[in-house]
Parts: C-alpha cells; structure tokens; sequence
C-alpha cells in the first residue's frame, strides 16, 4: 500500500538473462506504479472526482469497480494521478510519449512508448482514456496469469493479426534496448536484441511455422519460472 507521493514509473518489459521475455517492474518494484499516481488525500469524493472542467468524462465510480479489480479509494488516488497529467481526461499519443520518457532519460524511450500507447488504446481512436488506461492497469496488476499474458501478446503483436511474428518481437526487444540505454547496458552489442530473439522466438514457435499464435505464447510462458515469477512482481503494488 503507498503511504506517500510514489515514484511514477511504468513498467517495462525486458529480456532477462536467460534470454526470455518477462513482465517486470524497475528495481524497488514496490515503490513503483505503472504511470502517474499521486499521495493519498483527505479531500472529498467530489473533490478528487470532480469532472466539470474535462473534456472526457470517465465512467462513474461504481461502474469501474465492477469493471476492475480495484476498490473506490484505490481508483480515486489514480484518478487524481491521471487529471493531473492529463486535465482534458483523455491523452494522446506524443503527451503520453513525453511523459514515458521522463522515466527513462539514459535512453530513447519513443518507440517503446508508441507500442505501449496502441496496447492501451484498446479501441484505436487515437488515445487513452482513464477507463482504458484503468482497465490495462487492472489486469497488469490485478490480472490473472492468462489475463496478463493476453495483455503482453496483444503488446508484440503489432499489427494485431493474431501473430507474432520474429519481426514484430524484435521491434519491441529493440525499442526496450533503445529505452534503457547504454546506462542499463554498458556493454551492448548491436546484435544483442536479435540474438534474444532467435532464441526466444524458436522456444515459442514449436511448429516452426514462423509465427507464434497467442496459445504457443502462453503455453510457453506459463511453463517458464522466470515469467511466472515477474509475474507476481505486480501483485499488491497498490
């Protein structure tokens, strides 16, 4: 549970050494929350809710409740978090690019932001609303392992065919090098990223079709101890 203004970081997903994708928070993963969140409040609920000045009105409490797996409180403080970045109540992709990259200012964190923006923007207008951001939030997490990794095949899969293909994973391993920079990897090799992919891609494409279908990828995961593990990394965050 936060008890103060919490450090504002979304999570990033990084190949571990063992050359396998995983969900996983920065280092002090307690003290962090996927985007802006703010300190606990005393204000009212009309205060922490009040809409009148935003162009988006977000669906009434009640009803995200029922939609996620957070409680009242818990969706007023990231409300707050959100209003506060995004006052008109809906964020757009290059707001939303500005305010990953602070996170992540020993790198190019651009790209990584553009897929993780098209993984939240879950109806493809063009941006994010505090529901859709809320829902994503809910299942990273809240989620159950299958939820969570529909989450993370829907973020590889870039074009959203239904597949992975060797490309699209190696686009996304990529922009996470390119993010983290050269202080995260020192010594980093060009073909770093794509040796992690080869290696990664023919562990999940086990009928070497060439392209990994969300039941390969999940099948894989769950039968990885590395991913199951970052998987509770999410867990009681909030």
């Amino acid at each position: 549970m936060l008890n103060r203004c919490s450090c504002r970081t979304l999570h990033c997903i990084i190949f571990h050494a063992s050359g396998v994708a995983v969900i996983a928070l920065p280092h002090n993963s307690t003290r962090h929350l996927p985007l802006m969140l703010c300190c606990f409040s005393t204000d009212s609920v009309e205060d922490e809710l009040e809409l009148s000045a935003v162009r988006h009105r977000p669906e009434g409490l009640e009803q995200l409740e029922a939609q996620t797996r957070f409680s009242r409180k818990e969706l007023q403080i990231l409300y707050r978090g959100f209003k506060n970045e995004c006052p008109s109540g809906v964020v757009n992709e290059e707001t939303f690019k500005d305010i990953y990259s602070q996170f992540f200012p020993q790198g190019d964190a651009s790209t990584y932001a553009h897929f993780l923006f098209n993984a939240f923007d879950t109806d493809h207008n063009g941006s994010v609303s505090f529901e859709d951001f809320v829902m994503g939030l809910s299942i990273l997490l809240r989620g159950t392992i299958q939820e969570k990794l529909n989450w993370a095949f829907n973020l590889y899969d870039i074009n959203k065919d239904g597949y992975i293909t060797k490309e699209e994973m190696l686009d996304i391993i990529k922009s996470i090098y390119d993010m983290m920079g050269k202080c995260t990897y020192p010594i980093l090799k060009e073909d770093t990223p794509r040796q992690h992919v080869e290696i990664f891609f023919q562990k999940m494409d086990r009928n070497r079709d060439g392209v990994v279908t969300i039941d390969e990828f999940i099948d894989c995961c769950q039968n990885d101890e590395n991913i199951m593990r970052s998987m509770q990394l999410f867990e009681n965050v909030i």
